[in-house]
């Protein structure tokens, strides 16, 4: 389609996007790096080495990976069940998954902590769950649950149940249609789902520190861990570690451009 506007105005849009890029994306990014390195290179190693930072990286990760698994496992089944068949509860469902996005996050924690903390519903049963690993995991699957979901169904509701029938009439079974089917259709979506899932489980704040307790070197993520920094006026380290989370945004972008390269243009 040949474009008809004049060029002042592709200019200008030009300029207003690379502004707003540069002002609310790139000058943060710059501003953590340099204030991280403000006291040398040596205080920047020595404040992402620190036990307690490494501590928290260690279960920041973990707590990614595991909420990982469980948004995949109940993305991909939730998306098939609502965009494939009918059933009573189906808009229910669909309120549900979108609950995290009309809930603040802190408010999640509180429910966490009614249910199962030490007073709660299922407090006290020989797990503590509350203040220690398995909350903050809890809380971040919670807060992150409907983007692999959200990304899935609008885009397997458009394409239909005409391929996977016409898979059940030629003999395939469940795991047959949605491995050589489905999931060629989807894994596009599902890139960009797991991206978002990524980025929101490492970056959790609100929920994960209502529920954390903010126990150093136990319940402590890498967001936690530079609050508390922050707030005892160690700004250079905490930018430190805020660089970290900054990097494995970095990281989890590349891993997206790798899984881009290697699909083709037509099937994105």
């Amino acid at each position: 389609m040949k474009h008809t506007e004049p060029r002042w105005i592709r200019l200008t849009l030009i300029a207003t996007s690379i502004g707003f890029v540069g002002i609310l994306i790139l000058l943060p990014v710059v501003a953590v790096f340099a204030e991280a390195f403000r006291k040398g290179v040596g205080f920047y190693f020595a404040s992402i080495t620190d036990p307690l930072a490494v501590s928290a990286l260690r279960l920041t990760l973990l707590t990614a990976a595991v909420t990982l698994v469980f948004n995949l496992v109940f993305g991909l089944a939730a998306s098939w069940l609502i965009a494939k068949f009918s059933f009573p509860g189906r808009n229910l469902l669909l309120s549900l998954i979108d609950l995290p996005f009309a809930v603040s996050p802190v408010i999640s924690g509180l429910v966490f902590v009614l249910v199962f903390g030490a007073q709660g519903w299922f407090g006290n049963r020989g797990i503590q769950v509350v203040f220690a690993t398995p909350g903050v995991i809890l809380a971040t699957i919670f807060v992150t649950f409907p983007f692999i979901a959200r990304e899935l169904i609008p885009l397997m509701q458009e394409q239909g149940t005409e391929e996977e029938e016409a898979a059940v009439l030629l003999g395939a079974n469940g795991w047959q249609i949605f491995r050589r089917v489905t999931l060629p259709n989807i894994r596009w979506a599902l890139v960009y789902g797991i991206v978002l899932a990524n980025a929101r489980a490492m970056g959790e704040f609100g929920a994960v520190s209502v529920v954390s307790g903010h126990i150093r070197g136990r319940t402590n993520t890498l967001p936690l861990h530079v609050e508390i920094l922050y707030n005892e006026y160690n700004f250079a380290a905490a930018f430190a570690v805020a660089s970290l989370l900054a990097l494995l945004a970095v990281v989890t972008l590349i891993v997206k451009a790798i899984v881009e390269r290697k699909i083709p243009v037509g099937e994105r």
